[in-house]
């Protein structure tokens, strides 16, 4: 009996500890999520999960998802932080922006206006007074120069005017310098290398940095665009294209290899480099005109003086640029290595239109990047033409990537551009020279409305100082509405032959003329005749009817 109870009493003992543990709640294993892909569900990115758990033993365990993965929003986060994309079998890293913004303020140093700005005023408006620097005495100057001399085939002889230029800018654009010293690490390879494939002085490489501050975009007031500055003409006899999307004259390539068919043509009408570069700058008949006026001299230190003012400060600032340059360890300047030199980059033709944020989404590459190795694409849209190859400037190691995923890519760009609100602008070829003759009535502003261009781009074009325009000029118009032109004259002169004209003369007002004529006013007189201002000539003849 005395076993009996003893049993019961632990049967009684087990089942309310069997209660006790029914209460308690259960304690979850440890578990964390892993991302295993990105899909497009009902339009939207999702972020397929995987979950796993520690056992007792701290070992790894799957739950039964990995047969089949739950399906987290986008905003599935592991610490806090946003998942790991994969797209195309290519996972897309995310940064963290404070750092990214840092690595990417190289690209913006290296291509900043105001440097190009600083330059080109400091080119312009040089002084030639001494300078008082005391790291440069006279006498160390004198013998750097006469060893560069030595070397190179230009005439670098002291004078003390070279002097003030090397010192002026040794004291005041140390900063400046070092920046282009940087920025050289990535042009002048390239530079060299075309140089020495048309026999020209490396040292020429330096003429760029005075051009343009190695900004491949880089414009001038007068419309010379690029690292070597191209007026439009001059570069479309060196086949340098420009069109509504591309100006060709800001690939540093293309550009660079027509620097050097020019420079290698001015060479051999001059027989010297100093004059070479000097017609560079201001053209060929400026050089000679000078050496008219100076007595038949051919010294460009002797007939300085006859160069218009640009170009009499633009040898000394080549000369002064080149002895910093390879003076930069003497004088202590600092340059920090550039992250992607140009030999770890390479193209890939384009195939369909891109632009660059589509490629800098799909890539992770920003797009300041692109616009840095891509220069020449003025919308940041890589165009695709028939009979023209367009080409995407990449790190190498980017590049791999594009042309690995490149089906996916255009598919995607494909889209994105079926979806697009607003068309991308219209492409036009600038490549169609009209030549147009002056009639009377004309006046620059109705010839640019007339054939879709600016005023400022007619005068660029023909080299006029003024807006003056004679009856029988010729002036040379490269038109953005081909066609138009012709289409909207031939219209008005069948109008005209039903309306009424009056040829203005000396005293004559719009008004004075609308009082000639009962019912018209000067709103109709100048509408008629396209208009814009109350200046009269006399001899111009204006509609003062409407038919």
């Amino acid at each position: 009996m005395k076993y009996l109870f003893s049993i019961l009493f632990f049967l009684m003992a087990f089942v309310g500890t069997a209660q006790e543990d029914e209460k308690k709640p259960a304690k979850e294993k440890p578990t964390f999520k892993i991302i295993k892909d990105t899909i497009i569900l009902d339009g939207k990115k999702t972020i397929m999960t995987d979950t796993i758990y520690l056992d007792t033993k701290n070992e790894i365990k799957r739950s039964l998802d990995e047969v089949l993965p739950q399906l987290d929003s986008t905003k599935t986060a592991i610490d806090g932080n946003k998942p790991l994309n994969k797209v195309n079998e290519s996972y897309e890293l995310l940064d963290n922006k404070m750092a990214a913004k840092i690595d990417s303020l190289w690209l913006r140093e290296l291509g900043g206006e105001e440097l190009f700005d600083t330059i080109h005023k400091e080119i312009s408006e040089l002084k030639y007074e001494p300078v008082v620097f005391q790291d440069l005495p006279t006498d160390t100057l004198k013998a750097r120069l006469e060893r560069l001399n030595a070397k190179t085939p230009f005439n670098i002889e002291y004078n003390p005017s070279l002097e003030s230029v090397i010192r002026r800018f040794l004291k005041r654009h140390k900063k400046s310098m070092e920046r282009l010293m940087k920025t050289s690490q990535y042009y002048f390879p390239m530079f060299e290398q075309e140089l020495d494939n048309y026999n020209i002085p490396l040292e020429v490489k330096y003429l760029a940095i005075v051009e343009s501050a190695l900004n491949p975009r880089a414009r001038s007031r007068v419309g010379a665009t690029g690292l070597w500055q191209f007026m439009y003409q001059t570069g479309k006899q060196y086949d340098l294209n420009v069109s509504s999307y591309v100006d060709e004259r800001s690939d540093p390539e293309k550009s660079t290899k027509a620097a050097c068919q020019y420079l290698a043509s001015l060479y051999k009408i001059f027989g010297d480099w100093d004059l070479a570069l000097a017609a560079y700058n201001s053209g060929p008949g400026n050089v000679s005109k000078a050496i008219r006026r100076s007595g038949g001299y051919e010294n460009y230190w002797n007939i300085r003086k006859n160069l218009p003012r640009e170009t009499a400060g633009y040898l000394p600032a080549f000369l002064a640029t080149m002895y910093i340059f390879e003076y930069a360890d003497e004088h202590g300047f600092q340059v920090e290595k550039i992250e992607v030199p140009h030999f770890a980059t390479d193209t890939i033709r384009v195939k369909q239109l891109l632009t660059f944020d589509q490629i800098s989404e799909v890539l992770n590459v920003k797009v300041e990047d692109l616009q840095f190795f891509n220069p020449s694409y003025k919308l940041d849209i890589i165009p695709h033409i028939k009979g023209r190859n367009y080409t995407l400037r990449l790190p190498v190691k980017e590049v791999g990537k594009f042309v690995n995923n490149e089906e996916a890519i255009y598919a995607l760009a494909k889209e994105e551009l079926a979806k697009r609100e607003k068309p991308l602008p219209q492409l036009f070829e600038m490549d169609k020279r009209t030549r147009y003759r002056v009639r009377q009535g004309d006046y620059l502003g109705k010839i640019a409305r007339r054939f879709g261009v600016r005023v400022s781009d007619l005068k660029r074009w023909n080299g006029l100082r003024s807006n003056r325009l004679r009856i029988g000029q010729r002036l040379t118009v490269y038109p953005k509405k081909p066609g138009f032109a012709t289409k909207k004259s031939s219209k008005k002169k069948k109008n005209k032959g039903n309306a009424k004209t009056y040829t203005v003369k000396s005293g004559d007002s719009l008004w004075s003329i609308a009082q000639k004529f009962p019912g018209v006013s000067v709103k109709n007189i100048k509408k008629w005749n396209d208009i814009s201002g109350n200046k009269l000539k006399p001899g111009m003849t204006l509609q003062v009817s409407k038919k």
